[in-house]
């Protein structure tokens, strides 16, 4: 690869912990508070989340293992290549790009909802109505131009988006220490009741919703080649941003169903600020801090995602499994720049599906995430047997056992996504992930009938021993 060619190696420890847990805490904490807690009640939903949060710290931490180990762009993409090949490699970073792509779309739905608490009669310009839901002109060009604003951010550079992220996660964490504080000191235990609702059921299905909520801590292994730091740092970062964001979710749900009856809850269009309203003494300002936090999500997820969706699209076009043009970087800003652009083409245009897509893409997102987590689990299991040699400066101990239990845990928790299961998915989420299939099977067959697989997997096998 010629110089000019190379990612910039610029990322320094903030800013990899504030790209991480800036990724992982997006706006779900500002909107969906209130449906986890309605769904499996108070500690159910507390419950749920420290499922899902046991989950991704195992998977998690071979995650750490194998990004220290294999420092290159891609992150899955190279792990489950060594482990297991070519067709696994592509199916588990096409699922993971799918799941990155969700919470952008996700995000671009999310924003005009924040302009709604804010601006009083925001969304005007009637279009047409979706799932029983009224689509604006305000409503979805909010979204539209939101979008548009990100990708450019991201296009112009690694170092333009790091220091804007750190400035918004500094925002979340303002506001929600705030939330925090003010619910502890004037909330009850009474407004908690009931501790659970919709007995495993409920919990279940906040269960499934966890993937998505946590999803970020893989940014840190798809940005390896930009990261400046020792190769064992890299997985210790990983495992504090996780153990950050699993605290930062359960202090949430804790704060709120503290302040807000089941009563409110239901009535609230945007509960975690109206629980910071409620807990400072019915002050709307603090309801709009509290939004204003939750903007700072949007953003910081936003542009983490950005980062890690175009970063493994250009891993797999560099290694010609996708169109070569998508592996270009922007000769001034070493962006991949193609990459980034369709990332904003596929999502730009979410917003006009409206508000009831914003479940459709956590939904399907996550099963998208769950099964690249389960793969990157098995690869640890593969790679430790296969590969006992391999230096891994972040080296877990206990052999795969670990492994083993991630990928269990990744496994069943796929299996809710299924027909049948109380939680599975709906009529609009199966038709996303089926279209998000057949464009991955048209784009992987057309890149191996034009490079060849032969080059595909002398090119992953060149990358490897480079860093070896």
């Amino acid at each position: 690869m010629r110089e000019d060619q190379k990612l910039l190696k610029i990322l320094g420890n903030k800013d990899v912990i504030a790209l991480a847990f800036g990724a992982m805490i997006g706006w779900g904490w500002v909107v969906t508070t209130g449906l986890w807690i309605t769904e499996a009640g108070s500690l159910g939903a507390i419950l749920a989340f420290v499922i899902g949060g046991i989950l991704v710290l195992l998977v998690g931490l071979t995650y750490a293992e194998l990004a220290s180990a294999l420092p290159l762009a891609g992150g899955e993409h190279v792990y489950t290549f060594k482990a297991m090949g070519r067709v696994a490699s592509f199916i588990a970073t096409w699922a993971i790009i799918f799941g990155y792509v969700s919470v952008i779309a996700f995000e671009a739905v999310a924003l005009p909802t924040v302009f709604e608490y804010l601006v009083p009669n925001f969304s005007q310009g009637y279009l047409y109505t979706i799932a029983g839901w009224d689509v604006t002109i305000t409503w979805a060009g909010a979204g539209i131009l939101g979008s548009i604003i990100i990708a450019w951010i991201n296009y112009r550079g690694i170092k333009f988006t790091s220091a804007i992220t750190m400035i918004f996660t500094l925002m979340i964490l303002l506001a929600g220490v705030m939330l925090i504080t003010g619910s502890t000191v004037s909330g009850t235990t009474e407004n908690m009741q009931p501790l659970f609702e919709n007995g495993m059921a409920g919990i279940l299905t906040v269960v499934i919703m966890t993937p998505f909520m946590f999803v970020g801590f893989d940014v840190i292994p798809q940005a390896a080649e930009e990261i400046n730091l020792p190769q064992k740092r890299i997985g210790q970062l990983l495992l504090f941003a996780v153990s950050l964001a699993v605290v930062w979710y359960i202090a949430i749900i804790f704060g709120v169903s503290r302040v807000l009856s089941p009563a409110q809850l239901g009535e609230s269009e945007l509960v975690t600020a109206d629980a910071m309203a409620t807990a400072f003494g019915g002050s709307q300002m603090m309801g709009n801090v509290l939004v204003l936090g939750g903007i700072g999500g949007i953003l910081t997820s936003w542009l983490g995602f950005y980062v890690g969706g175009s970063r493994a699209i250009y891993a797999l076009a560099r290694a010609g499994m996708l169109p070569k043009s998508l592996g270009e970087l922007h000769p001034r800003y070493k962006t991949p720049h193609k990459a980034i652009l369709l990332i904003a083409v596929l999502s730009t245009a979410a917003p006009l599906l409206g508000r009831p897509a914003l479940v459709w893409f956590v939904d399907a997102g996550g099963l998208g995430l769950v099964v690249a987590w389960a793969m990157v689990a098995i690869s640890f299991i593969i790679l430790r047997k296969k590969a006992p040699d391999m230096k891994r400066p972040f080296k877990l101990p206990g052999g795969s056992l670990l492994g083993w239990i991630a990928a269990i845990m990744a496994i069943g928790v796929t299996t809710l996504y299924l027909p049948g299961m109380p939680s599975s998915l709906g009529g609009p989420e199966w038709i996303i992930v089926g279209l998000w299939v057949i464009l991955g099977i048209i784009l992987y067959n057309i890149s191996m009938a034009k490079y060849g697989r032969s080059h595909a997997d002398k090119h992953m096998k060149d990358e490897i021993d480079r860093i070896a």
